[in-house]
């Protein structure tokens, strides 16, 4: 929301008349961060009512912020990996015993409803003890086949980058905000984060948890400001970026990063397809597709936006599926009672309401929802469900990002394959069906970095050892499995030559040598050898 330049004097009739957060815990919070450019105000998006007054980061900050944590990295690196993986088993319990004050955070400051917050707790917990746990299997130093056996011993390490620089979204504030940098620091690297200037107290109370865990202060330093001024900045000045967000922003960071060849991972939109087969159970397939499509508000990247049916099964899961969509608890409170909360901001309620009007208007049939929502909230936008859009329409191939969805008939389980992965996008997809082994083989005709089968989207989200990311426009690199740890090192070979150079030596001239050589290479080929 737009910043309020007074703050009305009545409480008890206006809920923005006071803040939503007890002040000494934001002086507290504030503290942590680098930040000497005046104050930013943020709003609870489900009233409206004002969180906190942040201090906002300047580009001398975050150069300031990455010198610091340049100098921790150098100690940092040295520390023994079982400590180091220690202070992330120990992260892992003190998220899980404050998880209530987290998902309090998440809702007031995204105002997604309760059971998707703890999703977030849930999913930094389980990412802190996989890669507790795998530490020494994912960064150990690896023995590798030399040259020759015996003559060459070949070994791999490594290297951390140094300092990571990590941008993290509004959508998942805690989430997005803890599972990337975890194995950052867990491989020996430093990290300087901006979160969402939306959601920073989220990101905040994370890193303090942390810190408590027993991470060094400078090996983890978050900064507060808009992207193009504090991101840029950080994009400019660290070793390594971790980028979560548009595909149009994902680009710019991109071409900032190769300019400085520097690495980064993007994970960029997703316009995802679920496939609901002709076998497919239909309550259970309807069930699925309610949270993959309306899961905060439809502001995961990964939730659905386009659902292929199957004929046979079409009109009894229409008709299952929008009877669920329509018995959502849509509210602003933060009980377990919630189904569905609000979206975070004008620009996304705005969005929301022109591809809808625009489908409306081009002939699309509205099967449920179709307008905001503003007795409840400010920015709450009702689940819809669209049907007959086509290509004229905003909302066909473009991500919406919000409580829509498309869905689409299909009778040829080929054509609805094609149809999933057309377009610009392939970050995530669903394939429903009672024989899970063809689900399988289907799944593995999509275009998608993560398919889930007889599940929307937290199958792979929570299978921790299997690579996240998207494909095509939908972004570069992953999080999650050896991946994940593994993009923010750098390999390093180290070989050993034993006895005899690998040249010609002892006077044997060159010619002799290269068919010694050939003979060599002939016999080790026998012999099976890679």
């Amino acid at each position: 929301m737009s910043e309020q330049t007074s703050i009305p004097a009545d409480p008890e009739l206006d809920p923005t008349a006071s803040y939503a957060t007890d002040q000494s815990v934001i002086r507290r919070l504030s503290g942590l961060l680098r930040a000497t450019a005046g104050t930013r105000t943020s709003y609870a998006p489900a009233t409206g009512q004002p969180i906190a007054d942040l201090p906002v980061s300047s580009p001398d900050d975050v150069l300031g912020a990455v010198r610091s944590a340049r100098r921790t990295q150098s100690t940092w690196r040295r520390v023994p990996l079982d400590e180091r993986a220690a202070i992330l088993l120990r992260y892992h319990d003190l998220v899980l015993d404050h998880r209530h004050e987290l998902v309090d955070l998440v809702i007031r400051e995204s105002g997604k409803a309760r059971k998707q917050a703890f999703e977030e707790v849930a999913h930094v917990a389980l990412t802190a003890r996989y890669y507790g746990r795998k530490a020494h299997e994912l960064l150990d130093p690896q023995r590798k086949l030399g040259m020759f056996p015996v003559l060459t011993r070949a070994e791999q390490r490594y290297v951390p980058k140094g300092v990571v620089g990590i941008i993290s979204p509004w959508n998942y504030p805690l989430s997005m905000a803890m599972a990337d940098g975890l194995p950052a620091v867990l491989a020996g690297n430093a990290v300087v984060h901006k979160p969402d200037s939306q959601t920073p107290l989220t990101a905040l109370r994370a890193i303090e948890l942390l810190y408590d865990a027993g991470l060094p202060r400078e090996a983890w330093v978050p900064v507060n400001g808009d992207g193009p001024t504090v991101g840029g900045a950080i994009i400019q000045n660290t070793d390594y970026i971790c980028f979560t967000g548009s595909t149009k922003t994902g680009r710019l960071v991109a071409k900032q990063a190769g300019e400085r060849l520097i690495g980064c991972s993007l994970e960029l939109g997703g316009k995802n397809p679920m496939l609901v087969l002709r076998d497919a159970d239909v309550n259970r397939a309807a069930e699925g597709a309610v949270r993959a499509c309306f899961a905060s508000a439809g502001q995961l990247c990964v939730s659905m936006e386009r659902l292929y049916v199957a004929d046979q099964v079409y009109d009894a899961f229409v008709t299952a599926f929008v009877d669920r969509v329509n018995k959502l608890r849509l509210s602003a409170g933060t009980g377990w009672d919630v189904d569905m909360g609000s979206l975070i901001s004008k620009d996304q309620l705005e969005t929301v309401s022109r591809h809808v009007d625009d489908a409306k208007a081009k002939g699309a049939v509205v099967l449920a929802g179709g307008k905001a929502r503003p007795d409840i909230g400010p920015l709450f936008y009702e689940p819809t469900v669209l049907s007959g859009v086509t290509p004229a329409m905003e909302c066909f191939d473009n991500e919406t990002f919000g409580p829509v969805v498309s869905i689409y008939r299909f009778s040829d389980e080929s054509e609805a394959i094609q149809r999933a992965n057309e377009g610009e996008y392939g970050l995530n997809a669903s394939v429903y069906t009672r024989d899970a082994r063809r689900g399988r083989a289907i799944a593995a005709q999509l275009v998608a970095g993560t398919v889930n089968v007889n599940e929307g989207y937290a199958a792979t989200f929570g299978s921790i050892d299997t690579p996240m990311g998207g494909m095509r426009a939908s972004g570069l690199g992953r999080r999650q499995g050896a991946e994940g740890i593994r993009r923010y090192v750098d390999p390093q070979a180290i070989a050993t030559q034993r006895l005899l150079p690998i040249a010609a030596s002892h006077g044997i001239p060159d010619e002799t040598y290269a068919e010694l050589m050939t003979g060599a290479l002939r016999v080790l080929k026998k012999l099976g050898r890679a």
